[in-house]
Order: C-alpha cells, then structure tokens, then sequence
C-alpha cells in the first residue's frame, strides 16, 4: 500500500508536527516550554494545540500555582498511535519501501 496514505494531514503543519515530537519525547510539556521551542506566538500556539485536543491527539492540564495558572500538555494514546503510524509512513517514503 502506498505510504503517502498513512500519513495525517492533521501533522502537515510544521507547529502541530512540532508540538507532538516534543510530546512523544517527553511525558509533559508546559505552554510556556513548547512557546519557546517552536518559536511561536500565544494565539498561534493556542490554535494548534486546540486542533490537537479537538482531535483528542493531546490532554491538557491546567492548574495553579499561586495566582498563575500553569498550562501543560501530554500526548493521548490515540495521538501517539497517530502520530507513530504518520512517522512511520514518513521513514517508508524516506527509505523508498513500498
């Protein structure tokens, strides 16, 4: 089967592809740790990762501390199943193997 059908176009954006490679790697990533990484602004941020929850690729926890709240994320087992399959379908195409 042709690889190019595995692959999500929900990750076709450099931001979503961004926020799920730092959530498959680590088991939490808080809003301000994932801002700086991808080098985005709050409203670019907070729409990607709305599309991602929406999908229920991520979770995310908001909690206090003090009177700031902390936002953080986490990668859902239906999005790391997701996810997992649309890399591997990349490295399919990247090595040729049909």
């Amino acid at each position: 089967m042709n690889p190019i059908l595995h692959l999500n176009k929900l990750f076709d954006s450099r931001v979503r592809l961004g926020i799920m490679s730092a959530l498959i790697a680590n088991e939490e990533v808080s809003y301000n740790e994932l801002k700086e990484l991808l080098d985005v602004t709050d409203g670019n941020l907070a729409s990607h990762t709305k599309a991602l929850q929406v999908n229920k690729f991520i979770k995310v926890n908001k909690r206090f501390i003090g009177r700031k709240t902390n936002t953080t994320y986490q990668i859902a087992k239906h999005g790391d199943k997701a996810f997992r399959a649309h890399l591997d379908a990349l490295e399919v195409m990247i090595k040729g193997v049909g």
